[in-house]
């Protein structure tokens, strides 16, 4: 398959969390188009067996190639640790940019020498977070939180709720307790609880991490390499996809980035 810069960005996750890279993609990348698909039907990943998550994964760049992307965005920290390897192999045409665990820079900057991760517990077994963790920060204290819950909080449009602001306090005041001054976010859907985050933290010493600004360079870069940005001068579209015939929490979201695209929504039996 020949790649053209006037292809698309093709962008996925099991869910709506894709929108909190996408945010920063668009930021970077005005003048680029962008496909994305959010498997809703099946959200979320971090539960599910390492198999299935590659199966699925699988099937979304399918469809995403059917519609002409010329690089792949996986926006799913947990979709990245177990099949990023896979997709780059079968579809070694075309790049593919994952999420990193942001433990390198957390571990760098830490005063404490100690470092939060929430992230899915999928991810947390996963070989990709054990490897960061072991190279990055080997003189560091890293205290890993499985957000059990989380990602449905914000599927299910409860941002802000008590029962947010619950499963947080649960979650992140043990890891204030041991003195953390880095929280690294390890799940996309995250970063539309910052708010919360930082009700719940309630203090200004503790830096919170979202690693999407890291993914959004690297595409750029990519792209860049392979002589496929996109030269227009008008503002890109983004054509969001899912398996779930209900657009609103995607709506709602797309407001939260501030992003000056123009989005459209469709069903689509994946």
């Amino acid at each position: 398959m020949k790649l053209d810069k006037t292809f698309s960005i093709g962008v996925f996750d099991s869910g709506v969390g894709g929108l909190s890279v996408l945010k920063e993609l668009a930021a970077l990348l005005p003048y680029e188009n962008f496909i994305y698909f959010g498997d809703r039907k099946n959200v979320p990943y971090g539960t599910k067996p390492a198999s299935e998550v590659k199966k699925l994964s699988d099937k979304i760049v399918e469809f995403l190639l059917a519609k002409k992307v010329k690089i792949v965005v996986v926006a799913c920290n947990t979709a990245t640790a177990f099949a990023i390897k896979h997709l780059r192999e079968k579809y070694n045409f075309i790049d593919f940019v994952g999420m990193e665990p942001a433990i390198k820079p957390a571990a760098l900057s830490t005063k404490t020498g100690k470092i939060g991760v929430l992230a899915t517990a999928l991810t947390l077994r996963g070989n990709h977070f054990k490897t960061t963790k072991e190279k990055y920060a080997s003189g560091v204290e890293v205290f890993a939180q499985e957000g059990n819950g989380l990602v449905e909080i914000v599927e299910g449009n409860k941002i802000g709720t008590k029962e947010s602001l619950e499963l947080l306090r649960q979650y992140l005041l043990p890891m204030k307790l041991k003195g953390i001054d880095k929280l690294v976010l390890g799940c996309t859907h995250y970063p539309f609880l910052t708010d919360d985050i930082k009700a719940v933290l309630d203090t200004d010493g503790i830096e919170i991490i979202n690693p999407a600004g890291a993914v959004a360079r690297r595409t750029f870069e990519l792209l860049k390499r392979n002589n496929l940005l996109n030269n227009g001068n008008n503002r890109g579209q983004v054509k969001i996809f899912s398996n779930i015939d209900d657009f609103s929490i995607f709506k709602n979201l797309c407001k939260l980035t501030g992003s000056k695209l123009t989005y459209s929504f469709e069903y689509v039996e994946i």
